[in-house]
């Protein structure tokens, strides 16, 4: 079986910077001797899908060439009969995944940023998922209700619950676990109440829920910046445009390369994943799920 590893970015909200993520995570492990597929599932926006053909476009007007990932977009079925359509999407991108596994060592999935039966069926083919949260208590409720003064975790969330059925159906295929990483993005450089509290909620819900904390990407104009030319923080030094690279930049690379040593698996030292016979780390029950919570 090939050595491919299914990266899959995933959450159900917008402007959390996966697209920029799932990019600058791509190219990274190209230089580092990768090869690595994108696979855009979002048909609406395609944002990782224009991403990668703006680089592109960019390299061969500038008569040069950046490391760049293939692409596939995938392509839903126009099938009226809604069960139909579900089942024919999870076939397609089975048969898709089937053919890229041979090919690369890593498919890098870029998901919606809302709910959808295939986000859902994806996320149970990761080898790593990916979910990366504004550093803010208002889009923190995409992993657990948080409510009170000082705040505290009430519930999991509709995706938290999503992203567990999904590992407990990986384990019943016999496949291996999902290494589920949140990724703290957009961090305001200035230490605050606020930035401490979601700090500690965000710790919490590490350990209940099962997932693996880490700092992203500070909040930077570049990055947006970048998007046009499709263009990374780790192209600035060769690409012969503007912005010049500043210390900004190259504080930005060092974020990149912790996120793919993480991704990579290299600091291994994490507190794996709770098991579904362990219910002190299940997650409470949603609110509007009958049954008690677990003892």
């Amino acid at each position: 079986m090939s050595s491919a590893r299914i990266l899959v970015f995933a959450n159900e909200k917008g402007g959390t910077g996966k697209s920029t993520t799932a990019m600058h995570a791509a190219v990274a492990l190209i230089r580092d001797g990768k090869r690595v597929v994108c696979v855009d599932i979002d048909s609406h926006q395609s944002s990782l899908g224009h991403y990668v053909r703006n680089r592109l476009a960019f390299s061969e007007s500038k008569g040069i060439t950046l490391p760049s990932p293939d692409v596939e977009l995938f392509e839903f079925s126009e099938e009226v009969d809604r069960n139909v359509a579900e089942a024919a999407d999870r076939a397609v991108f089975d048969d898709l995944l089937s053919r890229l596994r041979d090919s690369y060592d890593y498919v890098v999935v870029d998901c919606p940023g809302n709910d959808t039966p295939l986000t859902r069926y994806v996320i149970g083919f990761a080898d790593t998922l990916v979910t990366p949260v504004n550093d803010s208590f208002i889009d923190l409720d995409l992993l657990g209700e948080i409510a009170g003064s000082p705040p505290q975790v009430v519930g999991p969330s509709v995706f938290s619950q999503a992203v567990w059925e999904q590992r407990q159906a990986r384990a019943q295929r016999g496949d291996g676990p999902i290494d589920w990483i949140v990724l703290r993005n957009r961090l305001s450089p200035l230490d605050s109440r606020n930035k401490k509290n979601v700090g500690i909620t965000l710790v919490e819900l590490a350990e209940r829920i099962g997932f693996r904390l880490v700092d992203g990407f500070f909040e930077r104009v570049i990055f947006r910046q970048l998007f046009l030319q499709g263009l990374t923080v780790l192209d600035l030094k060769d690409d012969g445009s503007d912005p010049t690279l500043n210390l900004s930049h190259v504080a930005a690379r060092q974020e990149i390369r912790r996120l793919v040593e993480e991704i990579d698996g290299r600091p291994r030292a994490h507190k794996p994943a709770p098991r579904a016979d362990d219910p002190v780390a299940m997650p409470i029950p949603h609110a509007a799920q009958a049954g008690p919570e677990p003892h």
